[in-house]
């Protein structure tokens, strides 16, 4: 109990200290918190960042900072990514992180939105015989410890009454590791960071990734409890690409887009008028500048995870609402 108590005391005391908007301000930087060794989500490779992830921390950094560039990617593991947050280590979380009413109710963190759909799968050398989860009865299964994966993987055997032997990693790089060594015969993860990993290997082709998706893992960005105005700008920034899609504003256009705007919807999306900053805080046209130098949902959907990328997943459930996916905000006006 009293371990509880500090923990709420040292939290209410990084919240109530400083609202995180003018520390970023103050610092010239975002700092948002990565994994790393997510291929298409987050990863650093010869020096560059790239992702989902990592682009939509850029985009954050456009509206709060005006440059997208203003950003420290700090690699966090899955055991102290709601600690780094929560301390104020980093100023954002986008680090593909399922978004559960357990953890937005006890973990002192609030998600923002769903900034990727995914679910989880598992994935087998293509030596094998194995077409389906189904066929899994009596497999020894790699999963990374702390996550999501390790319990869906337990209900899904039990539900389906099949045996199955859970070995569980701290991170997904021993994970794979094991499983690449034959010390497991499957590996389970998201079904993105499982694109990922084959992408990265010498013999992609090699591995098989079974259709069956076992579990809903809403990936979204997240930021400390009780901070209305950072949480305010963050969410929006989300909606504000995906409005983008909507309305054919891409990253090519919004020059002419900004210049020709009439109807109130594209002059509250770019914030033409200031009337969103000024109630964020934040210098006018924060919507355009993150238009302009990260692109719409779609630009970062296609270079990150899709066709523009090595590997090439289809939008799925990630399209926009009216092309037969989920992926839907608020008008912004």
């Amino acid at each position: 109990m009293l371990a509880v108590l500090l923990w709420a005391a040292s939290l209410f005391c990084v919240v109530a200290g400083a609202d995180t908007l003018d520390e970023v301000k103050a610092n010239g930087k975002l700092r948002c918190g990565v994994n790393g060794d997510a291929p298409g989500l987050s990863l650093l490779k010869s020096g560059v960042w790239s992702g989902l992830d990592v682009d939509f921390c850029r985009a954050v950094a456009a509206a709060a900072l005006g440059d997208a560039n203003k950003v420290s990617f700090i690699p966090l593991n899955t055991e102290e990514r709601f600690s780094a947050l929560r301390s104020g280590r980093v100023d954002l979380l986008a680090r593909n992180t399922t978004w559960t009413g357990y953890r937005d109710l006890t973990a002192g963190i609030h998600f923002v939105g769903i900034l990727y759909f995914d679910g989880q799968a598992f994935m087998v050398p293509r030596t094998t015989s194995l077409f389906s989860t189904l066929e899994l009865d009596g497999a020894k299964i790699c999963a990374i410890d702390g996550t999501t994966s390790m319990d869906n993987a337990r209900r899904y055997f039990t539900r389906h009454r099949m045996r199955m032997q859970m070995n569980l990693f701290p991170d997904i790089k021993s994970a794979q590791k094991a499983y690449l060594a034959g010390k497991c015969s499957t590996l389970t993860s998201d079904r993105s960071q499982l694109y990922g990993l084959r992408a990265t290997l010498k013999e992609p082709h090699g591995q098989r990734i079974l259709p069956e998706v076992i579990s809903r893992e809403p990936l979204g960005p997240a930021v400390r409890k009780a901070e209305t105005r950072w949480f305010d700008l963050v969410r929006w920034t989300l909606y504000t690409l995906i409005n983008a899609e909507e309305l054919g504003i891409d990253s090519n256009n919004v020059f002419t887009s900004r210049a020709r705007a009439t109807s109130q919807e594209v002059r509250t999306l770019l914030d033409l008028d200031g009337e969103t900053s000024t109630a964020l805080g934040i210098e006018k046209e924060w919507g355009y500048r993150v238009i302009l130098q990260v692109g719409n949902y779609a630009e970062m959907f296609e270079r990150n995870l899709g066709a523009a990328s090595e590997l090439n997943i289809k939008r799925g459930l990630n399209s926009l609402w009216n092309q037969g996916g989920l992926l839907y905000a608020p008008p912004a006006r």
